[in-house]
């Protein structure tokens, strides 16, 4: 067994829960600046812990959640006891985020990272048309949707699945491509690409039919188009009790019924 840490930096969410257990874990083990501290411990739910692995990429830090929020699926159980022990036999999981560009119709490219998904959609009361390219090929010429979506397997059990897309296992070196609410083609249910690839969505009528995208909770209006590749730099790194890794919630997950 590794040997425990003790050299944590706690931080949490807004919610009371939250910041009890701030107060809780900060005064039994120490509390240290983010910047000085070996393992980030966020408190709260998975939109936090998301937001906490982008304000720590590429630096380095090891962040390890704990559920004091609603759902938790990326979050580990909240227990105050045997945190050191917890962390030093933690599963870590490398996350790569996707890396969005995207030009607007005033002509400005605006760039941010995704860990979940990168998201098109429809800006007015007409369906979206979208031209799909991969790695320099089109390959649907017009696609009438509400939107589409690229997810990492990060993210493949977020919005990607409530629009009936594909669960990845953490580490497959796959990305999934999946419309919303798809129009013509009616039947069409989305792709798995390579995690290489490089996919470019083009608006078609982009005045008449306006489009938003977002990477995560980045959001860009009226785009004209985007570009959407995994990033070959930045990486973050999440920490699982290795009882509940993040395999093992992704077996369970496909066996929900």
């Amino acid at each position: 067994m590794s040997t425990p840490v003790s050299n944590f930096a706690f931080i949490s969410s807004d919610t009371s829960d939250a910041q009890a257990a701030l107060q809780s874990l900060s005064a039994r083990y120490g509390q240290r600046p983010a910047e000085e501290a070996d393992i980030v411990v966020a408190l709260g739910g998975d939109g936090f812990l998301l937001q906490t692995l982008r304000d720590t990429m590429g630096t380095g830090k090891k962040v390890y959640g704990m559920n004091r929020g609603t759902i938790g699926f990326l979050m580990n159980e909240y227990r105050v006891g045997g945190l050191p022990e917890r962390i030093a036999s933690a599963v870590a999981e490398t996350i790569r985020p996707l890396e969005m560009q995207a030009v607007t119709s005033e002509d400005e490219t605006i760039t941010a990272l995704a860990i979940n998904e990168v998201a098109l959609w429809r800006q007015s009361y007409q369906t979206a048309k979208i031209q799909i390219t991969v790695d320099a090929q089109v390959r649907m010429e017009e696609l009438s949707c509400d939107g589409v979506m690229i997810a990492t397997p990060a993210g493949s059990t977020a919005y990607n699945l409530s629009a009936h897309g594909p669960i990845l296992p953490l580490d497959a070196p796959l990305l999934a491509l999946t419309p919303v609410s798809p129009f013509r083609p009616r039947r069409w249910r989305g792709a798995l690409l390579s995690n290489k690839a490089t996919v470019r969505f083009d608006i078609l009528e982009p005045e008449k039919r306006p489009v938003n995208a977002a990477a995560d909770h980045t959001e860009v209006k009226a785009v004209t188009s985007v570009t959407v590749r995994e990033s070959p730099t930045a990486t973050a790194t999440l920490l699982f009790d290795p009882n509940h890794s993040w395999n093992e919630r992704i077996l369970a997950e496909q066996f929900r019924y």
